[in-house]
């Protein structure tokens, strides 16, 4: 007969339950909470206007509760949390794609004379895109109107350059480079927009 201190439990010790889960996103700090916000809104560029970033949040914060996604102990909260929202995201794109008849599909013929589906999407961005990035963009210029180094480092940027290339075409120390990053990233945090390079 085995002993009885050898058996398994049959309870998973190594997820958190939902009701510790819940408790686990009642001492969510502020600042765990802003970078939640900024995550989600990350992850809602470019998705339709009717899903915003606090559905995502929502989402994720709903998913948790209800048990649907247990948190593995050895990870923290908000990681957990991004890692669910950046799901949501591909799945609402894998949604999308599937039910969206804009796919076209060509047959190509290979050398063994058999032919098989690609599907070719257009790598232009649609007009909303467009639009909502050139909207972003003029109001990203319109907030550091004033800071001429913030400034050349979104041009280079916009023209995908790297740091190293920015300081060199304009001149720019790495300090200077480094401090004008920093105010940049604390402003765009503040007015609820993200900067996602480096």
């Amino acid at each position: 007969m085995p002993d009885m201190r050898q058996i398994q439990p049959l309870v998973d010790t190594k997820v958190l339950r939902p009701a510790e889960s819940a408790l686990a996103l009642r001492l969510i700090t502020e600042m765990e909470l802003l970078k939640l916000k900024t995550i989600a809104r990350l992850h809602a560029r470019g998705l339709p206007p009717d899903v915003g970033w606090d559905d995502l949040l929502q989402e994720a914060l709903t998913r948790v509760l209800i048990g649907a996604r247990l948190q593995p102990k050895d990870v923290p909260i908000v990681a957990f949390l991004a890692g669910i929202i950046r799901s949501l995201k591909s799945e609402h794109w894998r949604r999308a794609s599937a039910r969206s008849g804009r796919g076209r599909t060509l047959l190509i013929d290979q050398e063994s004379d058999e032919a098989r589906d690609v599907e070719l999407r257009d790598p232009a961005p649609t007009p909303e895109r467009s639009l909502s990035a050139r909207q972003e963009l003029i109001a990203i210029k319109k907030l550091f109107a004033g800071d001429a180094v913030a400034l050349k480092i979104i041009a280079g940027l916009g023209d995908d350059l790297s740091a190293e290339q920015i300081r060199c075409a304009h001149g720019i120390s790495r300090i200077d480079y480094d401090s004008a990053r920093k105010r940049m990233r604390r402003t765009l945090l503040r007015e609820g927009l993200t900067c996602e390079r480096k």
